[in-house]
């Protein structure tokens, strides 16, 4: 078997650089700005591989407008945030457009990462691996054991193989972090009044309620005591009795 030699040009490592990108930058519409980097990732042969947008709640205060409404006057954040990925020698046209769409670039960083070697290593890795297979299957026979090893080898000359793949589509297309996010925002809208005690009749109208009500208590206190009144006459039987047996105590001691 004929090592690789090092030197020759199928074993010269070609440049594989992996750039990822991070912004994070402020606009004046979150939603707007989506919008157009949609637009622009598309137009760049891109593609968006995740967003999402949301708004944070500052603060919120409710102010009485009347009796049943309430103004809410609510203070909020929106942030964006998005990844694409963008083919690679138009990252820095990507990057500059965006910079055009911000108030200010908060920060921007680019990571440049160099799989040559590593790209290099899985492919003569995967050239053994097929010349290995390429003589185990000329020896090999059904029953031989070296069909087992064979197999092993394929599927490890598949995974240097994939590895490759995955790098070159890597190296093809940059992935791009975006942070963006706007001024603070107020919102105010009518909602119901949800305070019940602002609901509740005038004082006026609640005192003479509360007039006619006691005097609806005081008569049902005097229809209880007129159902009671077997109880009442019993009671004062038992309070007599109880006297006459103290003062008739009283007396005999006295004698």
């Amino acid at each position: 078997m004929v090592l690789p030699d090092a030197a020759s040009a199928d074993t010269v490592a070609a440049e594989k650089i992996i750039k990822t990108a991070d912004m994070r930058f402020r606009v004046k519409d979150v939603q707007r700005t989506k919008e157009k980097l949609s637009e622009t990732i598309k137009s760049q042969g891109g593609t968006v591989s995740e967003f999402s947008i949301q708004s944070v709640i500052q603060e919120t205060e409710k102010v009485k407008q009347s009796t049943d409404s309430l103004k809410e006057i609510t203070s909020y954040k929106t942030e964006g945030y998005l990844v694409a990925k963008v083919p690679s020698e138009k990252l820095d046209e990507f990057t500059n457009a965006i910079a055009k769409m911000a108030v200010f670039v908060d920060n921007q960083s680019l990571k440049m990462d160099d799989q040559s070697i590593s790209y290099l290593t899985n492919k003569l890795k995967a050239d053994n691996r097929k010349e290995a297979v390429d003589r185990i299957n000329k020896l090999a026979t059904k029953k031989s054991p070296n069909v087992e090893t064979s197999l092993l080898i394929k599927d490890d000359y598949i995974d240097k193989k994939m590895q490759n793949m995955l790098i070159d589509s890597r190296v093809k297309y940059s992935t791009i972090t975006l942070n963006f996010y706007q001024d603070n925002t107020i919102k105010t809208m009518v909602v119901a009044n949800d305070n019940v005690y602002d609901y509740k009749p005038s004082f006026a109208n609640r005192l003479w309620l509360g007039i006619v009500n006691g005097w609806t208590i005081f008569k049902e206190i005097i229809l209880a005591i007129a159902n009671l009144w077997m109880l009442i006459l019993v009671g004062f039987g038992v309070f007599f009795t109880i006297r006459y047996f103290v003062r008739k105590n009283k007396i005999a001691t006295k004698i």
